[in-house]
């Protein structure tokens, strides 16, 4: 199991869909659809799109590996990914930090892909969305902590630069992890 993680405008989306399109044709690589309570066409990653009381009869079936609220929405990565996994292949999926301990007790063999940018690159990233003000971004930005709490193996991707210069260095982290799981 392989969980992206990092703060908004990092770029965690950009660098799962670059190497989703490098790794389109491997039959051991499977990139995580979630389940998140928002419509299906808000934007941002494709995902399966749940009401509030669809998610949660979903999550009292079961059907969930992990699930978590955060941002007034909730998410779910789908239990189907033990499958993949039992086969011996690689998942990846967008997580979060603050749920991380969730993933872990989930899957014994995991490696945390954190994404980084500089301030003024996230600061800029932010800005472009357009929901909120430079100062208020900035503000924001300097309140977060952007530390991995926990004993994870954790490898951090400075996606500050060009996509394509991160997007490399995260297919060289799935490939390390090919074609046995990530060993901890």
């Amino acid at each position: 199991m392989i969980v992206v993680v990092g703060p908004s405008g990092a770029g965690k989306d950009s660098l799962i869909a670059y190497a989703r399109q490098h790794l389109a044709e491997n039959p051991n690589v499977h990139f995580v659809r979630r389940v998140i309570t928002r419509p299906a066409n808000a934007g941002g990653e494709d995902h399966s799109a749940a009401t509030p009381s669809e998610f949660d009869d979903l999550k009292a079936a079961g059907r969930f590996a992990v699930d978590w609220d955060a941002h007034g929405l909730s998410y779910g990565i789908p239990q189907d990914v033990c499958d993949w996994l039992s086969r011996g292949g690689v998942v990846i999926a967008n997580g979060s930090r603050s749920v991380l301990p969730c993933f872990q007790r989930a899957f014994a063999q995991m490696t945390v892909v954190n994404v980084t940018a500089s301030t003024d690159v996230l600061a800029d990233r932010l800005e472009a969305r357009g929901r909120e003000n430079r100062d208020e971004i900035l503000r924001r930005l300097a309140r977060s902590s952007l530390e991995i709490v926990g004993d994870y193996h954790v490898v951090t991707l400075d996606n500050s630069g060009r996509l394509a210069d991160a997007g490399e260095r995260f297919l060289n982290v799935i490939n390390d992890c090919l074609p046995k799981a990530c060993s901890r």
